[in-house]
């Protein structure tokens, strides 16, 4: 056992929640100060990044490696929105003799957030410095399964941050998430997760009116056409599906690959997935670490049966991780499977773990057909020497992001959300701050 901690319940949403409507009504803080908080935040995580790798690792089972990557961008991404917070303007209407209107953006209050287990710590920040840039007070919510980070971060900025202005409240979805997004006294809820999770979310936010931004789930196609550099095509479909154990949501998990390169690309993929071996994730050395739970490895192996089942050919993996001494951990190998009907449930439906289903196509538009078919829209991929093409592909595809030549790359300033299934609102950019307030206009009569 790594550690006990205290699972929230309902009342301890309520005490955290009437802290942050106190807190909120006697911080009025301006751009400079709240630019201040976030750079104390950033520094705070910053002067302890060690720490709070090593956490996220422990608590997540991801590499080590991957978790320094993690707190550096949730460094970044404090910054990136202290100095937000200096350029978040209204509007001036021109005057035109009878009146005068302008726009100015105020707090919503209190913000609920709810976080993932993929990448504790960085979607803290992305939900978390917004939110405070906005001028919001936050009630957060970690996931219970990787609560350990939320609570050092807490700990850390207990002495910059006004008193309640941000709470923790470990504990179950049903005890302490779900009385959250229901609370009549929370004016905004930030949620990721999945996507039926998701839906539940918007019904119970439903009954207040309260506004949401949801980052929910995804089935990513990535394109590979015959021109595109084989080489460094795999390289990038290798991190587009298997960073991060698979479990991200913005896993290039459908992979389409232009006939004349399919079994050039597919050897030299499958080739890289059975020497990518398990490892300890504390070690640098590292890249392919254990699920973060028994239940996700079960859930994963439930899909890889189902594909198999229905007529899948494994090219690589498939299986659980049996040499010892992982054999009694939660490991699943690379999987690479093709020959799937594309309407089957392991093709419509999120994994969220190291399987890749592979699909050779000759004709564009029946390919990007089947790519859109599905009812994500997360991300994509588009792997082409040929940047017209790479630009009218990334148009044809219907995803929020489109990573061209590369893959999960997610800098501060870049909009990160998603289209149908996948999502409401954007964030990790500047108009996310718009999305932590209201609009108010402000018409003066001059006559």
């Amino acid at each position: 056992m790594l550690a006990e901690i205290p699972a929230g319940t309902s009342a301890d949403v309520d005490r955290a929640v009437e802290s942050a409507r106190e807190a909120f009504e006697g911080w009025d803080a301006g751009p400079g100060e709240r630019q201040s908080l976030l750079h104390e935040i950033a520094d705070r995580i910053e002067a302890e990044r060690e720490v709070f790798a090593k956490l996220e690792t422990l608590d997540n089972g991801k590499p080590i490696r991957e978790a320094q990557g993690d707190v550096a961008a949730a460094v970044d991404h404090f910054r990136y929105f202290a100095a937000a917070t200096r350029h978040h303007e209204g509007i001036t209407l021109p005057p035109d003799g009878t009146r005068s209107v302008r726009t100015v953006h105020e707090p919503f209050g209190v913000v609920g957030a709810i976080t993932p287990w993929n990448f504790p710590l960085l979607i803290t920040s992305w939900k978390l410095a917004p939110a405070l840039a906005a001028g919001n007070a936050v009630v957060h919510k970690p996931a219970e399964q990787t609560p350990l980070t939320a609570l050092k971060l807490a700990d850390e900025i207990r002495e910059v941050v006004p008193d309640g202005l941000v709470s923790v409240v470990p504990g179950y979805g049903t005890e302490a998430g779900e009385p959250l997004t229901k609370h009549d006294d929370v004016d905004k809820i930030a949620f990721t997760g999945s996507t039926p999770v998701g839906k539940q979310v918007m019904r119970n936010a439903a009954d207040d009116v309260t506004d949401v931004t949801l980052e929910l789930g995804g089935k990513n196609p990535v394109v590979v056409f015959p021109d595109a550099d084989v080489r460094s095509a795999v390289r990038s479909a290798f991190l587009a599906i298997f960073y991060n154990k698979g479990e991200t949501c913005s896993a290039g998990s459908r992979m389409f690959v232009h006939e004349d390169v399919y079994e050039e690309f597919t050897e030299a993929l499958v080739e890289t997935a059975r020497d990518t071996e398990p490892g300890d994730p504390l070690l640098s050395e590292t890249s392919f670490g254990p699920k973060v739970s028994k239940e996700q490895v079960d859930r994963t192996m439930a899909y890889v049966e189902s594909a198999r089942e229905s007529g899948g050919r494994f090219r690589a993996g498939g299986n659980r991780v049996e040499e010892e001494p992982y054999a009694d951990g939660c490991f699943v190998e690379p999987t690479v499977v093709e020959g799937l009907d594309h309407d089957s449930d392991p093709v419509q439906e999120e994994i969220f773990g190291p399987v890749l289903e592979l699909f050779e196509w000759s004709d564009y538009d029946a390919m990007v057909e089947r790519a859109n078919d599905v009812d994500y829209g997360l991300t994509a991929g588009v792997m082409t020497e040929d940047l017209g093409r790479a630009n009218d592909c990334a148009r044809d595809l219907e995803a929020g992001t489109v990573w061209v030549n590369q893959y999960q790359d997610f800098p501060a300033g870049m909009p990160f959300g998603g289209y149908k299934q996948s999502g409401i609102g954007r964030e990790t950019a500047f108009e996310t701050v718009e999305e932590y307030t209201r609009t108010k206009a402000i018409d003066v009569s001059l006559r």
